[in-house]
Formats: C-alpha cells, sequence, structure tokens
C-alpha cells in the first residue's frame, strides 16, 4: 500500500531562485513535447517516441543558445517533465478508449508560469539526500530546511518539491507501507463494533450511537477576512508587484481555511476507523447539491475529501467500509418499525413514527437505517474485505498538508 508523506520546506533565498529555474525548466520540456505531439498529430504524422523527444528536447536543445539555460537543472528534473507528458497522453488516450476508471480526462494542455501550483521531481538518479542535520539535499539547489513532523518508515526512491499558490514548499515523498505492520500499530476494537454515518449541513455528522458532530465551517468563519483580502486584491493594477503581494494573501488565507477542514476530516476519520470494525456512510450526490443554493455549505464542509479518507484509512487499518446508495429512503423510514412514513421537508428536525409511536431525531435515525442497510451489504457481500492496493494518500493528522485544486484527492501519487 502506498502513502503520501508530506513536509513543509524553508528553502533560502537563493534557493527559491533556483527552484524557480528547476519549475521553469521543467515547465518548458514539457510544454515542448505537448507541442511536439501537436505538430506531428496535425501533420499526421506518428507521436515522437521519448527517446527523440529527450534527444531532440533536451540533449540537443542545451547546445543552442536560446536553450542554453536547460544545463542550469538537473538532468533528471528535465526528463521527469518527459515523463510526466508521456503519462498525461497515455491517460489521455485510455480515457478516450473508455479504459479509465472515473472521469474523462482531456487532451494535455501548456502549462503557464502563472499556475497555482509548480512541481518537480527528483528520482534516486538524482543523488538527492537527506543530510545528517536534517536538511534536504537537492543537486543544483542545495541543502534546504524541512520541518519534519514524524520520520519516513523507509528511504523514499523519488521525492517532488512542490510549491503551492499561496508560496509555501513542501516535499513529497511516496512510500511503500506493510498494511499488517500498520494494523500493529492500533487495538482491535469489538467485533460488533459498526457505525452508520449521517452526513449533513446543520452538523456535519450524525453517527448511529446518538453523537452528533457539529459542522465547524471554517470557510464561513473566515468569510471576513476572506472578503477583505479579495477586495484588496480587486483595486490592485493588473501585472503589478503590489498585485501579486495581495494575490498571495488572498491565496494564504484560502490554504489556512483548507488546512483547518483538512485537519478536522482527519482527526474525525481517523478516531472513527480506529474504534469501529465497520464504518457506513452514504454516497452524496456532492456535484448535484454543488449546484443548489448551498453550494457555499457544501464545499465548506468537504465532504467528498472526508468520505475518500474513511475509505483509504478502513483499506489500510482492515476495517471494512461501505457506501449506502444515495436513493435509499433513509430519512423516510423508522429505524425501529421499518415502517416508511414518506417524505419530510427538510425543516423538520424531529418526527414520531405512526406505526410504532418512535419517537425519531431526523438525523440519527438516518444514521441509523445508513448502519442497517450496511449490514443487509456486509451480509451479501460476504467475508471481511481485505485491504488492497490503493492510491497514494497524505499521511494523518499532524501532517503538513498541501492545499488541493485537489483532489484530493487529489490525491495523486505523482504531481
Amino acid at each position: 500500500m502506498q502513502l503520501r508523506y508530506v513536509f513543509r520546506m524553508y528553502p533560502e533565498p537563493g534557493q527559491q531562485g533556483a527552484l524557480a529555474r528547476a519549475f521553469g525548466c521543467a515547465r518548458v520540456v514539457f510544454n515542448d513535447a505537448v507541442r511536439a505531439r501537436r505538430d506531428a498529430h496535425a501533420a499526421g504524422e506518428r507521436y515522437p517516441t521519448s527517446a527523440v523527444l529527450s534527444k531532440t528536447l533536451i540533449t540537443q536543445a542545451k547546445a543552442r543558445p536560446e536553450r542554453a539555460w536547460l544545463a542550469e537543472v538537473s538532468q533528471v528534473v528535465l526528463q521527469q517533465a518527459l515523463r510526466e507528458a508521456d503519462a498525461a497522453y497515455a491517460n489521455f488516450f485510455a480515457s478516450l478508449k473508455g479504459e479509465r476508471a472515473g472521469a474523462r480526462v482531456g487532451e494535455p494542455r501548456f502549462r503557464s508560469r502563472r499556475d497555482a501550483r509548480q512541481a518537480v521531481r527528483f528520482t534516486a538518479n538524482a543523488r538527492w539526500k537527506i543530510t545528517e542535520g536534517g536538511r534536504l539535499l537537492l543537486p543544483k539547489i542545495g541543502a534546504i530546511k524541512v520541518k519534519w513532523s514524524r520520520e519516513l518508515p523507509v528511504r523514499p526512491s523519488s521525492v517532488t518539491v512542490i510549491k503551492d499558490a499561496a508560496g509555501r514548499y513542501f516535499a513529497s515523498f511516496v512510500i511503500d507501507t506493510d498494511p499488517e505492520t500498520d494494523r500493529e500499530r492500533w487495538d482491535e476494537p469489538e467485533p460488533d463494533a459498526v457505525i452508520g454515518i449521517d452526513l449533513g449541513l446543520t452538523h456535519f455528522a450524525a453517527l448511529s450511537d446518538g453523537t452528533k458532530i457539529d459542522s465547524p465551517r471554517f470557510l464561513r468563519r473566515a468569510e471576513k477576512k476572506l472578503k477583505k483580502a479579495q477586495k484588496d486584491l480587486a483595486r490592485k493594477r493588473k501585472g503589478s508587484k503590489n498585485r501579486e503581494k495581495a494575490r498571495v494573501k488572498v491565496a494564504q488565507a484560502h490554504a489556512k481555511v483548507a488546512d483547518a477542514r483538512r485537519e478536522f476530516h482527519h482527526q474525525l476519520s481517523t478516531k472513527l476507523i480506529r474504534e469501529n470494525q465497520a464504518v457506513a456512510v452514504e454516497d452524496l450526490a456532492v456535484k448535484g447539491l454543488a449546484r443548489t443554493k448551498m453550494a457555499k455549505s457544501v464545499h465548506d464542509a468537504g465532504w467528498s475529501q472526508f468520505v475518500t479518507m474513511l475509505a483509504y484509512k478502513a483499506e489500510r487499518y482492515g476495517r471494512m467500509f461501505v457506501k449506502i446508495d444515495r436513493f435509499e429512503p433513509t430519512s423516510q423510514v423508522c429505524s425501529a418499525c421499518g415502517h416508511r412514513d414518506g417524505p419530510k421537508p427538510l425543516d423538520v428536525r424531529e418526527w414520531t413514527c405512526s406505526a410504532c409511536g418512535t419517537f425519531h431525531d431526523r438525523d440519527v435515525n438516518a444514521a441509523q437505517n445508513v448502519k442497517q442497510a450496511a449490514g443487509l451489504a456486509v451480509t451479501a457481500c460476504g467475508a471481511r474485505v481485505r485491504p488492497g492496493l490503493v492510491p497514494a494518500q497524505r499521511e494523518e493528522t499532524g501532517s503538513h498538508g498541501i492545499p488541493t485544486g485537489t483532489c484530493a484527492a487529489q490525491q495523486h501519487s505523482t504531481p
């Protein structure tokens, strides 16, 4: 199983300049590779191979005066940029053929120096290392100070250096871990410890045991500060240095909100997975809800990120994770007798079953129905699901994460 360990870096001014050159050179090589493939397609020719592109775009380009500055950065950084272009086209063609799961992938686009995220990758061939003093030594850049929030379980084979929109630098390592070793870190919960989760906006989550978890509303609480920062940005002249400073302040404010939300999701998901053998949650139509008048609150809650964390932590620690179909009438059915009482407006938070007279809290009742529906699904599926390979994720609470554009989910194995 692969996990991503992300650590904050603090490069000195000279090192920031060297990293900027590395970002720029990698971007140029990537764009040259995309341009070469587009030109070949327009001419009706076969796409040039990676070996041909490496020779023309790197080796021969360095000998030309207009591209001589490519020699100022590590060769490995340029080769990795070509590999990223290859991977982007491979994903694009696999998506066209229907061979790739998930959302459809578009044709690779040109990268811009104004992109919110810049990244370069150093493999073992670059001979990077972690010094005895705890600094990250990168070729043609130097030894950079890193804030290590935990120890790496094994020596990684590569490191990705990332600069985000807020101007922060991160070192990202993808580590292969042994799930059996991970499971030994936690005590085994009771065999019948199963929890159902109903996600919402009034409360972030209601659990089938009656517990309600308040929604932190990180974005709502930071709106005043964000509004001021965005107004300051709007007043600055485009292209000026003051506008760039204002843009960074806006990005830093958003990054603070995203980091707080991610930390909350990590702590809650870790607690639920640690204490239960099985966790069930409803599969919400987040994209649809994000197009309604509740869009800001839906994005502020970050349900998709939270559910993703539950899924990969369940895989890692050998727990069962079940998603209930979104059309399951969890809010209409009495969890005590099973009587379906019909749909109810959102302002109805409590109700009494007309069949058995049981008084229900709407959210807790829904969580109990999620748990019961998950029990049926688990029985139908059979024995406990054993964890397999999953995409690399950021480590648990306490990690110095980087804001996603992404998704998590981004949650990618390599930038």
